[in-house]
């Protein structure tokens, strides 16, 4: 439904390690590095990081990201450890959503609830 979204970092470089290690399990990349902009996707850039520029800290957000299978959202997972990362939940079925609902959840360096989730059933 969207086009693409956009969120403020308290510290550019820290949230881009933690996008760079994350993302790359579910197949994004840096797409364009404008220093402390950066846009992350597949084929052309979805998701942006860009610097606070607003006073105090920001909200947090939840965002969600597509995985493939339950495999990859594990993966995610353990990038996510391996970068730092507060774990939220770590993988399981969330049968409250839908049967097939397979999802991690950490948090990111500015306290972003990110998920990974997987809604094939394996």
């Amino acid at each position: 439904m969207f086009d693409h979204i956009s969120i403020q970092t308290q510290d550019p470089t820290a949230a881009a390690d933690f996008y760079d290690a994350v993302l790359a399990t579910l197949g994004g990349r840096r797409i364009l590095d404008f220093g402390d902009v950066i846009g992350y996707g597949t084929s052309f850039p979805v998701f942006w990081l860009g610097p606070a520029t607003t006073e105090g800290r920001a909200r947090e957000t939840h965002i969600a990201f597509a995985a493939a299978d339950r495999g990859t959202v594990d993966a995610f997972h353990e990038a996510a450890v391996a970068a730092g990362a507060e774990v939220l939940h770590p993988p399981k079925l969330w049968p409250e959503y839908h049967e097939s609902y397979y999802g991690a959840f950490v948090r990111d360096p500015d306290g972003n609830n990110v998920e990974a989730v997987c809604h094939r059933p394996e």
